[in-house]
């Protein structure tokens, strides 16, 4: 049996096996009923490990082991396979958030709460930056910094990332608005970005600007900015600066609020 190691790659990333799991399983898989031995000099996989692997594999539900001697293997239908990995990974996931959730009304969180606010203490703001990379890990910390808002957020940002970031944030922006954060938003508006401004019309304040920047400032307290133009950078290369700095911060704001009175409202702009 010649399999290329091109399609092994993927039945590896797509089904969570190892190399000897995928190995055995296509094996059988050409054979339809075979026995330990037989799959391991067809996939060329230590006779010493077969047995383990199809025990393995019989858990995951590819194969069912047949009755009799000598013990042979049988192979699930692949699309019967596709079925049981998905409720067994659905399965997982629900018992993995469970009991993330159930952490909450534990001790546990609380110890680790305690730890890093001793920790924080011990840290100078000035240290607590880092840089982000991938648009991923961007708007997760994005989203975790602005639902720490107390008092305001502003975003500048471009027609692209307004949009990106109403569809990605705005549970969060609602969450922070009803807690009376006020939320003030400037971007190039155009007709792409029409809908998007009206979705978010009831939570911010959105103005137009010309200016090609990408930044959030969170309580005059903390920045992340964007170092690199979202139209000629992939998704996956995005990088992010994130910065705790009031000095710096509430400056920063004060040109972004001077820089406001001047920009177009929605109305003016649909004019």
């Amino acid at each position: 049996m010649i399999v290329k190691e091109e399609f092994l790659s993927k039945l590896r990333r797509y089904f969570s096996l190892n190399l000897y799991e995928v190995k055995i399983w296509t094996a059988l898989l050409s054979r339809g009923v075979s026995t330990a031995g037989e799959l391991s000099d067809i996939a060329n996989v230590p006779r010493s490990r077969s047995y383990d692997v199809l025990e393995s594999l019989e858990k995951k539900g590819f194969v069912v082991m047949k009755l009799g001697k000598p013990i042979k293997y049988i192979a699930v239908p692949p699309g019967e396979v596709i079925e049981r990995v998905k409720k067994n990974m659905r399965k997982s996931a629900e018992d993995k958030v469970k009991r993330l959730t159930d952490l909450k009304n534990t001790e546990v969180l609380n110890e680790l709460n305690t730890l890093h606010t001793q920790g924080v203490e011990l840290v100078e703001p000035t240290d607590l930056s880092g840089s982000l990379r991938g648009r991923h890990n961007l708007y997760n910390h994005i989203e975790l910094t602005i639902r720490n808002a107390e008092e305001s957020v502003i975003i500048m940002t471009t027609s692209q990332g307004l949009m990106r970031k109403v569809e990605g944030l705005k549970p969060t922006l609602e969450l922070i608005k009803k807690r009376g954060v006020k939320i003030k938003i400037a971007a190039p508006l155009t007709k792409e970005t029409k809908a998007t401004v009206k979705d978010i019309s009831d939570v911010a304040e959105v103005r137009n600007t010309d200016t090609k920047a990408r930044f959030i400032i969170v309580d005059g307290k903390e920045i992340i900015f964007m170092v690199l133009n979202d139209s000629e950078v992939h998704p996956t290369y995005d990088i992010g600066i994130w910065v705790n700095t009031p000095f710096f911060a509430s400056a920063l704001q004060e040109l972004f609020s001077l820089a406001w009175k001047s920009m177009k409202t929605v109305k003016e702009v649909a004019k």
